[in-house]
């Protein structure tokens, strides 16, 4: 995953949204750790369009990193640090 360059974004992704108040807008009153970041925002930060950000977000979901929460008609994403720590298990074992 981490090889080719979409993989490098999905990485930068996945990085970004440890810590989402550090390197996203908050937007409103909620707290962006909690109910995730917006695929537009990924997209602007990462200078690519929303298309693009959106299948890289939807390719790390359908893994089981991410999470997704519908807040009024987004989609937002957050990390699902469950299951990224059974992954680095995973790939510390070896398979």
């Amino acid at each position: 995953m981490a090889g080719a360059p979409s993989g490098r974004i999905r990485h930068t992704i996945l990085e970004w949204l440890k810590d989402p108040a550090a390197h996203f807008p908050a937007r409103g009153s909620g707290d962006l750790a909690e109910t995730g970041v917006t695929a537009r925002a990924v997209a602007v930060k990462l200078g690519v369009p929303p298309r693009t950000a959106r299948a890289h977000l939807d390719f790390l979901t359908r893994l089981g990193l991410l999470r997704t929460r519908r807040v009024r008609c987004r989609v937002c994403y957050r990390r699902d640090e469950i299951r990224i720590a059974e992954v680095a298990r995973v790939f510390e074992k070896g398979w």
